[in-house]
């Protein structure tokens, strides 16, 4: 049986002793047991990490009749429908917020972490070929895949603009951890997306579950409601959802809502670290078998 692909890169001292130059002999060996992270890996390939991400941005919309403008129509359709069904029809309270403008702010990070969570998630199976062909960190294969949901992110923000023009709405200074929230709801995409797509690999299966996870994940989230509804004692058991984190996060920036947002915020955040530490260490210990079984 050959040898999984490996992880592990050493060099080797040139193999003629009458040579004069200085080549050098890379030989790649699989890894064994629970490897480290070797993050360094991923800063000496970080340019392949741009080419990745400007790849996927160019694939997502090539031949594609609106382009950007699918990533404005998804999360405006969505709040349209919630604010018929959710604002008028069943009168849900919106923490003094227009109903339009509360839905729309919380489907802006929903959509951030949800694109970013399926991409990851089939990125592997989808890059069959070059995973068989070309050696470098895995890692980066999932990463870019994160990233590029802030593309979307960008176009739709454009809405959210116009909705808060509209209905004469100013930021907070809490504006400004923005950028925070955003790396937060990226690694809670990575930190599901590890452990999804290194799944994908090894069980085809998995990829059927993603669609119907992420649909029941968008009503378990405080998107079409406030979390306020959630009694208080339950806040912390709340917080294990860390997607409730990053929608209340975003709109605490934007609003000044969820005043008490402390014991939310603490459970979410300590649930994507678990969840993120886990997702490595397991993605880096399948990674020397992903060539055999994609």
């Amino acid at each position: 049986m050959p040898e999984p692909l490996v992880d592990q890169v050493r060099a080797v001292e040139p193999i003629s002793a009458v040579s004069t130059a200085r080549d050098e002999v890379v030989v790649i060996e699989p890894s064994r047991g629970w490897v480290s992270l070797r993050f360094g890996d991923l800063w000496r390939y970080r340019e392949l990490l741009y080419f990745l991400v400007w790849r996927d941005v160019k694939v997502r919309y090539k031949q594609t009749l609106l382009g950007a403008i699918w990533a404005i129509l998804q999360p405006t359709a969505t709040m349209v429908i919630f604010s018929i069904f959710m604002g008028k029809l069943a009168k849900i309270p919106s923490d003094s917020i227009p109903y339009p403008l509360f839905v729309f702010s919380g489907l802006l990070p929903w959509q951030l972490f949800s694109f970013a969570l399926v991409d990851s998630s089939n990125s592997l199976v989808a890059n069959k070929q070059l995973i068989t062909k070309v050696f470098f960190p895995r890692l980066l294969i999932p990463s870019a895949s994160i990233v590029t949901g802030l593309v979307d992110f960008g176009a739709a923000s454009l809405v959210l603009i116009v909705l808060m023009i509209h209905y004469r709405v100013m930021p907070t200074a809490g504006l400004i951890f923005i950028p925070l929230l955003l790396l937060f709801a990226l690694a809670a995409a990575l930190a599901v997306g590890l452990w999804l797509s290194a799944l994908n690999v090894q069980y085809r299966d998995v990829r059927y579950t993603i669609p119907f996870l992420t649909q029941l994940w968008l009503f378990a989230t405080p998107i079409a409601y406030p979390s306020s509804l959630i009694p208080e004692r339950w806040r912390y058991f709340y917080g294990l959802n860390p997607v409730a984190g990053v929608v209340e996060g975003f709109r605490w920036a934007l609003f000044g809502t969820t005043p008490n947002l402390g014991p939310l915020m603490g459970v979410s955040v300590a649930t994507v670290v678990v969840l993120l530490v886990g997702g490595l260490a397991y993605f880096r210990h399948m990674e020397k078998n992903f060539a055999d079984l994609v």
